[in-house]
């Protein structure tokens, strides 16, 4: 449960209710004024059916964390909740980070540049932060006015509420840029939609085709420079093409190595659309064009198969050879971020070859295109180098002029 993870709601309250007055229990999540006999209560709402267990409930606040990770039916089911017989008028107070597809975004759209021709579009109108407008829910359909009367008015009957957006960003949390000046950079390290997205506070970045990868980012290389570290990693099919299938997925295997300054070089890439035998050929053939001093990495698909033929690959590698398989975790849109970011950032080469064509065609079509055995081939080797590394300083240099 997130309220529980290190660092998270409850540990960030210890910090604050205990020099309060306020008594944990931990066992319920729950500080308690002893005086009044008021509390504070931690919960979470794991289904969407999990808002009946506040039936009848009277809630004077309701603050979410991560508005955008809860649902609509959920938002508004609170909100039924948020009614107070004890003196303390009811309020509701929401955190969250920009989501272009979240219904949040609708919620909100007026406080947000919506014209596609703007420079600041998906982000927040300066003039409007802190406004408060008035609305009407009416047979799930929300009805927006400047003033409560003016709802009134319009829709009688009606009970208007007041709803308001404040923007923010990094600069506006000091504490947190205080005691972690790295916190920066790992948002500067971000793919660039996440970037737009917990950065700039942007409610319109989405991906889609040429947001992940563009080709304008790779510095192009007449000849490959000198490199430390080398990894090549797989991803693997096993189909010809035939008249009902004509356009099966790609083995391809992508070389790619780190220089001494941190900068990475795609060096090379192989592919076949074939059968077994010939992808096996395939494989043996590049291992030893390599030499051992290329590092192998070959995904292992989930259950007992993946497993089996991930290992039949380790052992028919040449003696020598180094190779690490690795169990496909995540979407593909995850396992490609850091590649994204640090291509975003010009910190990934390519040396100039006749794949390259194809390398930047499938790239800039990711997430959106018919095949990504390129995409997912370059995210694992740029995984494999820098994992959980911090970026060098020239990396840092070159996200920080993002």
């Amino acid at each position: 449960m997130q309220v529980r993870n290190e660092g998270g709601l409850w540990d960030t309250s210890m910090s604050l209710y205990a020099h309060a007055g306020l008594r944990p229990r931990e066992s319920v999540l729950e500080w308690e004024h002893s005086p009044t006999r008021n509390t504070i209560k931690f919960a979470h709402l794991e289904h969407e059916s999990s808002v009946l267990d506040w039936q009848g409930a009277q809630v004077p606040l309701v603050a979410f964390d991560e508005l955008t990770h809860f649902t609509a039916k959920q938002f508004w089911y609170m909100l039924s909740r948020n009614r107070s017989t004890c003196g303390v008028r009811p309020y509701v107070r929401a955190t969250t980070n920009p989501d272009a597809d979240s219904w949040v975004a609708d919620l909100i759209a007026w406080w947000i540049d919506q014209d596609p021709a703007s420079p600041t579009y998906g982000q927040a109108i300066p003039e409007r932060s802190g406004v408060v407008r008035w609305f009407a829910r009416l047979n799930g359909e929300l009805h927006w006015a400047g003033t409560p009367d003016e709802l009134r008015e319009r829709h009688p009957g009606s009970e208007p509420k007041s709803l308001t957006f404040v923007p923010s960003r990094l600069d506006d949390n000091p504490a947190l840029t205080t005691r972690d000046p790295g916190y920066r950079a790992n948002l500067l390290a971000l793919d660039p939609v996440e970037h737009a997205r917990l950065l700039h506070g942007n409610w319109k970045a989405r991906r889609s085709a040429g947001t992940m990868f563009q080709r304008a980012w790779f510095p192009i290389l007449d000849l490959a420079p000198e490199v430390k570290t080398v990894w090549r990693a797989w991803d693997f099919a096993a189909t010809r093409p035939t008249t009902d299938n004509p356009d099966p997925d790609w083995t391809r295997g992508v070389k790619v190595g780190e220089t001494p300054s941190g900068q990475l070089v795609v060096l090379d890439m192989v592919g076949l659309r074939d059968g077994p035998g010939e992808v096996d050929l395939l494989y043996d053939r590049t291992a030893q064009a390599d030499g051992p001093r290329v590092l192998i990495h070959v995904p292992q698909d989930p259950g007992a198969a993946g497993v089996k033929a991930a290992r039949d690959l380790v052992r028919r590698t040449p003696v020598g050879h180094h190779v690490r398989s690795e169990r496909v975790t995540g979407d593909k849109v995850t396992r490609a971020r850091t590649a994204s970011a640090r291509a975003h950032a010009g910190l990934i080469s390519v040396v100039k070859a006749d794949w390259n064509d194809a390398f930047f065609a499938e790239l800039e079509a990711f997430p959106d295109g018919r095949h990504d055995d390129i995409v997912d081939a370059l995210a694992d080797a740029v995984n494999a180098l820098v994992g959980a590394k911090p970026p060098t300083d020239a990396a840092k240099r070159a996200l920080s002029r993002l």
